[in-house]
């Protein structure tokens, strides 16, 4: 099949990529940038020119239309958060006659911002750390439980998200009064708890959400759904962070308590596509932190055992899946380019060089451990990038800003665009003849509200 890529900058969309060209089929992909991950892989065949989801959802979607039928792809595959404008217009991409694995609308909305996600979770019974959803300065300063804490003598931290935020952003950890007054300075600076980033969009997400620090193992949870059947399941341990709290080191586990609530979540959703989500192993076990409404970085699973990409495929190409056998624990697997920002971010060269040759020589995290992002395996331009963010990161640590913030720039979803997309929605059903809402017309809607 040829299968485009909704994105071609992020760390799923290349390793995506990698997986789909082995199984024989023809990749492209889509990116604001021409520079781009999937730029340097043989695995790829082009990369298109779109505008940024970010910037511009709709334009995307036109341009993503546009290139997709025009090369004749059979199938627009989504690997990142063009999933959210995707969703929206799946009726207007399957009439372009492309296929795609996305949930309906509705069930997106209900996990796409932490606050809805939060309110979801708690309606189905699936465990989270102790959570407030705050929607103003005063809630948030008593959320936050300082004031008691201080009396009793304790310490503590809490997290507090911002419903929209994609890698870690709109997440900040706050450990003490003076860091919470700093928060509150800065949310009441973007008008955050007015008509700021974090107002409701329709979709019950108003506020922020203040979460308790759960102590534990970080695990990755990953599936597949076929209108609401799980048929591909994947954990994984982030053994390492790399830069911005990205998984450089991950080994395969098996979490059978974390499926079994991922099915339930999946399943009263009628989830259809993938879905995947962080979870912390504390002391009473599994505990949901984020849901990601998408594919996460399939490598591990797939060297584990479980093959997430051609589960997506053929749910896309079929509407199911047959069940993929549970992995194998254990696997280790890295990415090293992750691995050299990160020790970038420390900000010392000698971070830098050790761990250049802790991979070179196969020592510490790297014994045992295969390359997910970057294999080389007959692909001649796999190292390329790997090579010049080691030049840069030697010559100038602080470089590490520049890409990181250029790939998720590329595909991060906003909040003003989550604005965008779930008033689209309610203008889409307020005017459909139909319940479930026939969006074809998606493009024509939205260009006369902007007219």
């Amino acid at each position: 099949m040829f299968v485009m890529l909704s994105d071609g900058a992020g760390l799923t969309s290349r390793q995506c990529a990698t997986l789909l060209s082995r199984d024989g089929h023809r990749v492209e992909a889509l990116s604001p940038s021409w520079l781009c991950l999937c730029q340097m892989t043989r695995h790829v065949r082009r990369v298109h020119r779109v505008p940024a989801i970010g910037r511009d959802p709709f334009g995307w979607l036109e341009a993503a239309l546009d290139s997709a039928t025009r090369q004749h792809a059979d199938l627009l595959l989504p690997v990142q958060e063009q999933v959210a404008i995707m969703s929206l217009a799946r009726d207007r991409i399957e009439a372009a006659g492309l296929k795609t694995a996305v949930p309906d609308f509705s069930a997106l909305a209900q996990v796409q911002d932490k606050v809805s996600a939060h309110r979801t979770l708690s309606r189905l019974g699936v465990p989270q750390p102790p959570s407030v959803v705050a929607t103003t300065v005063r809630e948030l300063e008593a959320a936050s439980g300082f004031e008691a804490a201080e009396e009793a003598g304790e310490r503590r931290g809490v997290f507090v998200k911002t419903p929209i935020g994609t890698a870690s952003a709109g997440v900040r950890l706050v450990r003490s009064p003076a860091e919470l007054r700093r928060l509150v300075a800065d949310y009441e600076e973007r008008g955050v708890f007015g008509q700021g980033e974090v107002a409701d969009g329709g979709t019950g997400g108003g506020g922020v959400l203040v979460q308790q620090v759960v102590r534990g193992t970080l695990v990755m949870v990953q599936s597949i759904f076929a209108d609401g059947e799980l048929v591909a399941f994947h954990a994984c341990e982030r053994v390492r962070q790399g830069a911005l709290g990205g998984a450089s080191h991950k080994r395969g586990l098996w979490l059978p308590q974390a499926r079994e609530h991922l099915a339930r979540l999946g399943g009263a959703l009628g989830w259809h596509g993938a879905l995947s989500a962080d979870v912390i192993l504390g002391p009473a076990g599994p505990v949901f932190i984020d849901i990601n409404p998408r594919l996460v970085e399939p490598v591990n699973a797939m060297a584990s055992g479980v093959d997430l990409v051609r589960a997506l495929v053929e749910v896309a190409r079929t509407g199911s899946s047959p069940a993929q056998p549970t992995g194998q624990p254990g696997v280790r697997t890295h990415q090293l380019l992750v691995a050299l920002l990160g020790a970038a971010q420390r900000g010392r060269r000698r971070d830098v060089a050790r761990e250049l040759s802790a991979a070179a020589l196969h020592r510490g995290d790297y014994r045992g451990s295969r390359e997910e992002l970057t294999p080389r395996g007959g692909d001649s331009l796999a190292g390329l990038p790997v090579a010049f963010i080691a030049l840069a990161a030697l010559a100038r640590p602080a470089a590490w800003r520049y890409f990181t913030s250029g790939s998720t720039g590329a595909y991060s979803l906003t909040p003003e665009v989550w604005r965008q997309l779930t008033a689209a929605c309610r203008e889409l059903d307020q005017a459909a003849p139909t319940p479930a809402g026939d969006r074809r017309d998606l493009g024509a809607s939205t260009e006369a509200r902007s007219a």
